[in-house]
Protein backbone atom coordinates (compact mmCIF):
# COMPACT_ATOMS: atom_id res chain seq x y z
CA UNK A 1 0.00 0.00 0.00
CA UNK A 2 1.32 3.45 -0.87
CA UNK A 3 1.59 5.92 2.01
CA UNK A 4 -1.13 8.54 2.33
CA UNK A 5 -0.51 12.05 1.03
CA UNK A 6 -0.41 13.49 4.54
CA UNK A 7 2.21 10.95 5.61
CA UNK A 8 4.37 11.74 2.56
CA UNK A 9 4.21 15.47 3.34
CA UNK A 10 5.23 14.87 6.95
CA UNK A 11 8.12 12.67 5.82
CA UNK A 12 9.27 15.37 3.38
CA UNK A 13 9.32 17.88 6.24
CA UNK A 14 11.44 15.57 8.35
CA UNK A 15 13.86 14.96 5.47
CA UNK A 16 14.28 18.69 4.96
CA UNK A 17 15.10 19.08 8.64
CA UNK A 18 17.24 15.96 9.01
CA UNK A 19 19.51 14.94 6.15
CA UNK A 20 20.14 11.29 5.34
CA UNK A 21 23.38 9.72 4.15
CA UNK A 22 24.73 6.21 3.89
CA UNK A 23 27.86 7.29 5.78
CA UNK A 24 28.88 10.32 7.83
CA UNK A 25 32.60 10.93 8.38
CA UNK A 26 33.51 13.08 11.38
CA UNK A 27 36.76 14.95 10.76
CA UNK A 28 38.40 16.30 7.59
CA UNK A 29 42.01 15.84 8.52
CA UNK A 30 44.19 13.67 6.31
CA UNK A 31 42.44 10.49 7.53
CA UNK A 32 38.91 11.79 7.00
CA UNK A 33 39.73 13.05 3.52
CA UNK A 34 41.34 9.70 2.67
CA UNK A 35 38.17 7.92 3.79
CA UNK A 36 36.13 10.20 1.54
CA UNK A 37 38.41 9.39 -1.41
CA UNK A 38 37.89 5.65 -0.92
CA UNK A 39 34.14 5.99 -0.38
CA UNK A 40 33.81 8.01 -3.57
CA UNK A 41 35.71 5.31 -5.47
CA UNK A 42 33.12 2.82 -4.23
CA UNK A 43 30.20 5.10 -5.06
CA UNK A 44 29.05 5.31 -1.43
CA UNK A 45 26.91 8.32 -0.56
CA UNK A 46 28.51 10.17 2.34
CA UNK A 47 29.15 13.49 4.05
CA UNK A 48 32.29 14.77 5.84
CA UNK A 49 31.89 17.08 8.82
CA UNK A 50 34.81 19.23 10.02
CA UNK A 51 34.71 21.28 13.23
CA UNK A 52 36.92 24.01 11.77
CA UNK A 53 38.62 24.35 8.41
CA UNK A 54 40.93 22.12 6.40
CA UNK A 55 44.17 21.47 8.33
CA UNK A 56 42.55 23.12 11.34
CA UNK A 57 44.70 21.30 13.91
CA UNK A 58 47.95 22.19 12.16
CA UNK A 59 46.89 25.82 11.79
CA UNK A 60 45.61 26.36 15.34
CA UNK A 61 47.10 23.81 17.71
CA UNK A 62 50.79 23.33 16.88
CA UNK A 63 53.95 25.30 17.60
CA UNK A 64 55.61 27.46 14.96
CA UNK A 65 58.77 25.42 14.29
CA UNK A 66 57.15 21.99 14.13
CA UNK A 67 58.13 19.77 11.21
CA UNK A 68 56.92 16.30 10.29
CA UNK A 69 58.92 13.40 11.70
CA UNK A 70 58.68 11.46 8.43
CA UNK A 71 60.64 12.41 5.28
CA UNK A 72 58.83 13.82 2.27
CA UNK A 73 59.06 10.59 0.27
CA UNK A 74 56.61 9.15 2.78
CA UNK A 75 54.12 12.01 2.38
CA UNK A 76 51.42 10.18 0.47
CA UNK A 77 47.72 9.57 0.77
CA UNK A 78 45.34 7.55 -1.44
CA UNK A 79 45.74 8.90 -4.99
CA UNK A 80 48.06 11.73 -3.92
CA UNK A 81 51.71 12.20 -2.93
CA UNK A 82 54.43 14.77 -2.38
CA UNK A 83 55.80 15.91 -5.74
CA UNK A 84 58.44 18.42 -4.66
CA UNK A 85 62.17 18.21 -5.29
CA UNK A 86 63.24 17.69 -1.68
CA UNK A 87 62.22 14.05 -1.31
CA UNK A 88 64.45 13.55 1.73
CA UNK A 89 63.48 16.75 3.53
CA UNK A 90 60.74 17.26 6.11
CA UNK A 91 57.61 19.35 5.69
CA UNK A 92 57.31 22.46 7.84
CA UNK A 93 53.88 23.41 9.15
CA UNK A 94 53.12 25.86 6.28
CA UNK A 95 54.22 23.19 3.78
CA UNK A 96 52.10 20.51 5.44
CA UNK A 97 49.08 22.81 5.48
CA UNK A 98 49.50 23.41 1.73
CA UNK A 99 49.87 19.65 1.18
CA UNK A 100 46.61 18.92 3.03
CA UNK A 101 44.76 21.75 1.33
CA UNK A 102 45.97 20.36 -2.00
CA UNK A 103 44.68 16.93 -1.03
CA UNK A 104 41.32 18.42 -0.07
CA UNK A 105 41.06 20.03 -3.50
CA UNK A 106 42.07 16.74 -5.14
CA UNK A 107 39.52 14.66 -3.20
CA UNK A 108 36.75 17.26 -3.52
CA UNK A 109 34.89 15.63 -0.63
CA UNK A 110 31.22 16.35 0.12
CA UNK A 111 32.31 18.54 3.00
CA UNK A 112 30.77 20.83 5.62
CA UNK A 113 33.36 22.98 7.42
CA UNK A 114 32.74 24.73 10.75
CA UNK A 115 30.37 21.88 11.52
CA UNK A 116 31.18 21.03 15.13
CA UNK A 117 29.57 17.71 16.07
CA UNK A 118 27.64 18.13 19.30
CA UNK A 119 26.02 14.70 19.73
CA UNK A 120 25.93 11.26 18.11
CA UNK A 121 23.33 8.66 19.05
CA UNK A 122 22.60 5.17 17.79
CA UNK A 123 19.16 4.53 16.30
CA UNK A 124 17.38 1.51 14.84
CA UNK A 125 18.92 1.94 11.38
CA UNK A 126 22.31 3.43 12.23
CA UNK A 127 23.24 6.76 13.77
CA UNK A 128 21.94 10.30 14.26
CA UNK A 129 24.60 13.00 14.05
CA UNK A 130 23.88 16.48 15.38
CA UNK A 131 26.18 19.37 14.52
CA UNK A 132 26.26 23.16 14.44
CA UNK A 133 25.58 22.92 10.68
CA UNK A 134 22.60 20.57 10.82
CA UNK A 135 21.51 17.06 11.68
CA UNK A 136 21.91 13.84 9.69
CA UNK A 137 21.03 10.20 9.96
CA UNK A 138 23.36 7.59 8.51
CA UNK A 139 23.67 3.83 8.21
CA UNK A 140 27.35 3.86 9.16
CA UNK A 141 29.65 6.31 10.87
CA UNK A 142 33.42 6.88 10.56
CA UNK A 143 35.17 8.80 13.34
CA UNK A 144 38.26 10.50 11.92
CA UNK A 145 38.54 13.25 14.52
CA UNK A 146 42.10 12.33 15.49
CA UNK A 147 44.00 11.00 18.48
CA UNK A 148 45.48 14.30 19.70
CA UNK A 149 42.47 16.46 20.56
CA UNK A 150 43.23 17.07 24.24
CA UNK A 151 46.62 17.34 25.98
CA UNK A 152 46.86 14.53 28.52
CA UNK A 153 47.88 16.62 31.54
CA UNK A 154 48.19 14.89 34.94
CA UNK A 155 46.01 16.10 37.79
CA UNK A 156 48.98 17.34 39.77
CA UNK A 157 49.24 20.25 37.30
CA UNK A 158 46.43 21.86 39.31
CA UNK A 159 48.88 22.19 42.22
CA UNK A 160 51.35 24.29 40.27
CA UNK A 161 51.87 27.70 41.96
CA UNK A 162 49.85 30.44 40.27
CA UNK A 163 52.92 32.57 39.51
CA UNK A 164 54.37 29.85 37.23
CA UNK A 165 53.21 29.73 33.61
CA UNK A 166 51.44 26.45 32.83
CA UNK A 167 51.53 25.40 29.15
CA UNK A 168 50.77 22.41 26.92
CA UNK A 169 51.95 21.85 23.32
CA UNK A 170 48.58 23.29 22.23
CA UNK A 171 49.41 26.57 23.98
CA UNK A 172 53.11 26.83 23.20
CA UNK A 173 54.16 28.61 20.00
CA UNK A 174 57.78 29.72 20.42
CA UNK A 175 60.37 30.62 23.08
CA UNK A 176 59.43 34.29 22.61
CA UNK A 177 56.31 33.80 24.73
CA UNK A 178 58.26 32.47 27.73
CA UNK A 179 59.26 34.54 30.74
CA UNK A 180 63.00 34.68 31.36
CA UNK A 181 64.01 31.90 33.73
CA UNK A 182 64.02 28.14 33.99
CA UNK A 183 61.68 25.85 32.03
CA UNK A 184 60.57 22.45 33.29
CA UNK A 185 59.48 20.17 30.45
CA UNK A 186 57.51 17.15 31.61
CA UNK A 187 57.86 14.34 29.09
CA UNK A 188 60.78 13.20 26.95
CA UNK A 189 59.18 11.86 23.78
CA UNK A 190 59.39 13.60 20.41
CA UNK A 191 57.46 16.69 21.49
CA UNK A 192 59.34 17.13 24.75
CA UNK A 193 62.75 16.83 23.11
CA UNK A 194 61.87 19.15 20.23
CA UNK A 195 60.61 21.87 22.56
CA UNK A 196 63.54 21.36 24.93
CA UNK A 197 65.98 21.77 22.05
CA UNK A 198 64.62 25.05 20.75
CA UNK A 199 63.98 26.52 24.21
CA UNK A 200 67.52 25.65 25.24
CA UNK A 201 68.87 27.44 22.15
CA UNK A 202 66.92 30.56 23.19
CA UNK A 203 69.02 30.79 26.37
CA UNK A 204 66.62 29.36 28.96
CA UNK A 205 67.80 26.73 31.41
CA UNK A 206 65.87 23.53 30.73
CA UNK A 207 65.00 20.64 33.02
CA UNK A 208 63.46 17.53 31.48
CA UNK A 209 61.29 15.15 33.48
CA UNK A 210 61.84 11.75 31.87
CA UNK A 211 59.76 8.59 32.13
CA UNK A 212 59.33 5.79 29.60
CA UNK A 213 60.58 6.83 26.17
CA UNK A 214 61.60 5.40 22.80
CA UNK A 215 65.16 6.31 21.84
CA UNK A 216 65.80 6.18 18.10
CA UNK A 217 68.42 7.63 15.73
CA UNK A 218 67.31 9.91 12.92
CA UNK A 219 69.73 8.17 10.57
CA UNK A 220 71.60 4.87 10.69
CA UNK A 221 74.13 3.37 8.31
CA UNK A 222 73.64 6.23 5.88
CA UNK A 223 69.84 5.99 5.58
CA UNK A 224 66.95 7.64 7.38
CA UNK A 225 65.48 5.51 10.14
CA UNK A 226 62.17 5.47 8.27
CA UNK A 227 63.91 3.71 5.39
CA UNK A 228 64.93 0.93 7.77
CA UNK A 229 61.55 0.68 9.51
CA UNK A 230 59.94 0.36 6.10
CA UNK A 231 62.39 -2.12 4.54
CA UNK A 232 62.60 -4.44 7.54
CA UNK A 233 58.79 -4.74 7.60
CA UNK A 234 58.45 -3.29 11.10
CA UNK A 235 56.00 -0.61 9.97
CA UNK A 236 53.82 -3.18 8.20
CA UNK A 237 53.36 -5.41 11.24
CA UNK A 238 49.62 -5.90 11.69
CA UNK A 239 47.70 -5.19 14.88
CA UNK A 240 46.66 -8.85 15.15
CA UNK A 241 50.31 -9.97 14.90
CA UNK A 242 51.52 -7.86 17.82
CA UNK A 243 51.82 -9.69 21.13
CA UNK A 244 50.57 -6.84 23.33
CA UNK A 245 48.51 -4.55 21.12
CA UNK A 246 47.24 -2.45 24.03
CA UNK A 247 50.77 -1.63 25.09
CA UNK A 248 51.85 -0.97 21.50
CA UNK A 249 49.06 1.60 21.15
CA UNK A 250 50.18 3.35 24.33
CA UNK A 251 53.86 3.62 23.46
CA UNK A 252 55.22 7.19 23.40
CA UNK A 253 56.38 8.63 20.10
CA UNK A 254 60.08 8.07 19.28
CA UNK A 255 62.68 10.70 20.08
CA UNK A 256 62.97 12.11 16.57
CA UNK A 257 63.12 15.57 15.04
CA UNK A 258 62.31 16.53 11.46
CA UNK A 259 65.90 17.05 10.38
CA UNK A 260 68.79 14.89 9.17
CA UNK A 261 71.28 16.76 11.35
CA UNK A 262 72.22 15.61 13.89
CA UNK A 263 72.32 11.86 13.31
CA UNK A 264 70.65 11.30 16.69
CA UNK A 265 68.82 13.87 18.79
CA UNK A 266 68.52 12.51 22.30
CA UNK A 267 68.87 13.27 25.98
CA UNK A 268 72.66 13.21 25.70
CA UNK A 269 72.60 16.02 23.18
CA UNK A 270 70.43 18.10 25.48
CA UNK A 271 72.57 17.48 28.55
CA UNK A 272 75.64 18.39 26.48
CA UNK A 273 73.95 21.78 26.10
CA UNK A 274 73.35 22.11 29.82
CA UNK A 275 69.90 20.57 30.28
CA UNK A 276 69.10 18.85 33.58
CA UNK A 277 67.57 15.36 33.72
CA UNK A 278 65.14 14.24 36.41
CA UNK A 279 62.82 11.24 36.62
CA UNK A 280 59.12 10.92 35.92
CA UNK A 281 56.94 13.57 37.56
CA UNK A 282 55.25 12.11 40.64
CA UNK A 283 53.53 15.17 42.10
CA UNK A 284 53.53 18.82 43.10
CA UNK A 285 53.05 20.36 46.52
CA UNK A 286 54.21 23.30 48.63
CA UNK A 287 56.03 24.77 45.66
CA UNK A 288 58.08 21.65 45.10
CA UNK A 289 58.08 19.11 42.27
CA UNK A 290 58.70 15.47 43.17
CA UNK A 291 60.20 12.96 40.74
CA UNK A 292 60.59 9.19 40.55
CA UNK A 293 63.91 7.56 41.32
CA UNK A 294 63.64 5.31 38.26
CA UNK A 295 65.33 7.67 35.77
CA UNK A 296 68.36 5.43 35.24
CA UNK A 297 66.19 2.34 34.73
CA UNK A 298 64.01 4.16 32.18
CA UNK A 299 67.07 5.25 30.21
CA UNK A 300 68.73 1.82 30.34
CA UNK A 301 65.53 0.22 29.04
CA UNK A 302 65.28 2.74 26.17
CA UNK A 303 68.93 2.10 25.27
CA UNK A 304 68.34 -1.66 25.29
CA UNK A 305 65.31 -1.39 23.00
CA UNK A 306 67.20 0.84 20.57
CA UNK A 307 70.04 -1.69 20.48
CA UNK A 308 67.54 -4.45 19.62
CA UNK A 309 66.16 -2.32 16.80
CA UNK A 310 69.64 -1.71 15.39
CA UNK A 311 70.36 -5.45 15.60
CA UNK A 312 67.24 -6.10 13.53
CA UNK A 313 68.39 -3.55 10.96
CA UNK A 314 71.88 -5.05 10.82
CA UNK A 315 70.44 -8.53 10.27
CA UNK A 316 68.34 -7.26 7.35
CA UNK A 317 71.27 -5.35 5.85
CA UNK A 318 73.44 -8.46 6.00
CA UNK A 319 70.82 -10.44 4.06
CA UNK A 320 70.28 -7.62 1.56
CA UNK A 321 73.79 -6.25 0.90
CA UNK A 322 73.89 -2.78 -0.62
CA UNK A 323 76.13 0.27 -0.26
CA UNK A 324 75.28 0.79 3.40
CA UNK A 325 77.60 2.37 5.92
CA UNK A 326 79.10 0.03 8.56
CA UNK A 327 77.13 -0.76 11.72
CA UNK A 328 77.63 1.45 14.76
CA UNK A 329 76.27 1.91 18.24
CA UNK A 330 75.46 5.10 20.09
CA UNK A 331 76.67 6.19 23.49
CA UNK A 332 74.40 5.05 26.33
CA UNK A 333 72.22 7.72 27.88
CA UNK A 334 74.20 9.49 30.57
CA UNK A 335 72.47 9.77 33.92
CA UNK A 336 73.89 11.11 37.18
CA UNK A 337 74.48 8.53 39.87
CA UNK A 338 72.03 10.33 42.15
CA UNK A 339 69.57 12.40 40.07
CA UNK A 340 67.49 14.95 41.92
CA UNK A 341 64.21 13.71 43.33
CA UNK A 342 62.78 17.13 44.20
CA UNK A 343 62.97 20.64 42.81
CA UNK A 344 62.08 23.77 44.73
CA UNK A 345 60.43 25.67 41.89
CA UNK A 346 61.01 29.12 43.31
CA UNK A 347 64.59 28.53 44.43
CA UNK A 348 65.46 26.94 41.05
CA UNK A 349 63.84 29.89 39.25
CA UNK A 350 61.37 27.72 37.31
CA UNK A 351 59.11 30.19 35.52
CA UNK A 352 57.36 27.86 33.06
CA UNK A 353 56.18 24.25 33.06
CA UNK A 354 55.29 22.64 29.72
CA UNK A 355 53.35 19.37 29.89
CA UNK A 356 54.55 17.19 27.00
CA UNK A 357 52.75 14.19 28.43
CA UNK A 358 50.84 13.07 25.37
CA UNK A 359 47.34 13.58 24.03
CA UNK A 360 44.02 11.80 24.02
CA UNK A 361 40.97 11.86 21.74
CA UNK A 362 37.84 13.79 22.68
CA UNK A 363 34.59 11.85 22.43
CA UNK A 364 32.19 13.64 24.80
CA UNK A 365 29.72 14.00 21.95
CA UNK A 366 29.63 10.24 21.23
CA UNK A 367 26.64 8.84 23.15
CA UNK A 368 27.15 5.24 22.03
CA UNK A 369 27.99 2.15 24.07
CA UNK A 370 31.35 1.45 22.46
CA UNK A 371 33.95 2.45 25.07
CA UNK A 372 36.28 0.39 27.20
CA UNK A 373 36.77 0.99 30.94
CA UNK A 374 39.30 3.77 30.24
CA UNK A 375 37.05 5.70 27.90
CA UNK A 376 38.74 4.58 24.68
CA UNK A 377 36.74 3.37 21.69
CA UNK A 378 36.67 -0.40 21.82
CA UNK A 379 37.59 -1.48 18.30
CA UNK A 380 39.10 -4.38 16.39
CA UNK A 381 41.36 -2.99 13.71
CA UNK A 382 39.15 0.09 13.31
CA UNK A 383 35.76 -1.67 13.44
CA UNK A 384 34.15 -0.62 16.71
CA UNK A 385 32.11 -2.66 19.12
CA UNK A 386 28.98 -0.81 17.98
CA UNK A 387 27.75 -2.10 14.60
CA UNK A 388 28.43 0.21 11.66
CA UNK A 389 30.82 2.40 13.65
CA UNK A 390 34.42 2.78 12.48
CA UNK A 391 37.42 4.74 13.69
CA UNK A 392 40.48 5.87 11.75
CA UNK A 393 43.64 7.82 12.58
CA UNK A 394 44.55 6.16 15.90
CA UNK A 395 47.97 4.70 16.79
CA UNK A 396 48.62 1.15 15.55
CA UNK A 397 45.05 0.97 14.26
CA UNK A 398 45.77 -1.77 11.75
CA UNK A 399 49.55 -1.57 11.37
CA UNK A 400 52.45 -0.04 13.25
CA UNK A 401 52.62 2.72 10.63
CA UNK A 402 49.04 3.85 11.29
CA UNK A 403 50.32 6.84 13.29
CA UNK A 404 52.07 8.30 10.25
CA UNK A 405 50.40 10.09 7.36
CA UNK A 406 51.52 7.48 4.84
CA UNK A 407 50.21 4.71 7.09
CA UNK A 408 46.66 5.97 6.60
CA UNK A 409 46.37 4.59 3.06
CA UNK A 410 46.36 0.89 3.99
CA UNK A 411 44.03 1.54 6.93
CA UNK A 412 41.39 3.43 4.96
CA UNK A 413 41.39 0.91 2.11
CA UNK A 414 40.77 -1.93 4.56
CA UNK A 415 38.14 -0.04 6.51
CA UNK A 416 36.27 1.24 3.46
CA UNK A 417 36.14 -2.33 2.13
CA UNK A 418 34.77 -3.60 5.45
CA UNK A 419 32.29 -0.71 5.59
CA UNK A 420 31.06 -1.39 2.04
CA UNK A 421 30.49 -5.03 2.98
CA UNK A 422 28.58 -3.95 6.06
CA UNK A 423 26.29 -1.68 4.03
CA UNK A 424 25.67 -4.42 1.44
CA UNK A 425 24.85 -6.90 4.18
CA UNK A 426 22.40 -4.50 5.81
CA UNK A 427 20.77 -3.80 2.46
CA UNK A 428 20.21 -7.52 1.88
CA UNK A 429 18.59 -7.83 5.29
Amino acid sequence: MLPSTSTSKNTDKIRRKIGSKDVVVIGAGHAGLAVSYCLQKRGIDHLVLERGEIANTWKRERWDSLTLLTPNWQCRLPGFEYEGEDQHGFLTMPELIRFLEGYADFVNAPLRTNADVTEVNQNTTGYTVKSTQGEWTCRALVIASGACNIPNVPRCAEDLPSDITNLTPHDYRSPDQLEAGGVLIVGASSTGLQLAGEIQKSGCEVTISTGEHVRMPRAYRGRDIQFWLDRTGILDERYDEIDNIKRARRLPSPQLIGSHAPQIFDLNRLTNGGANLVGRMMGLGDGRAVFSGSLKNACVLADLKMSRLLNTIDDWAEKNPQAFEPPKRFEPTRVEDRPRLTIDLKRDNIKTVIWCTGFRPEYQWLKVDTFDHKGRINHHGGAAKAAGLYVIGLPVLRKRKSSFIHGTEDDVRDISKHLAGYLDDRAIR
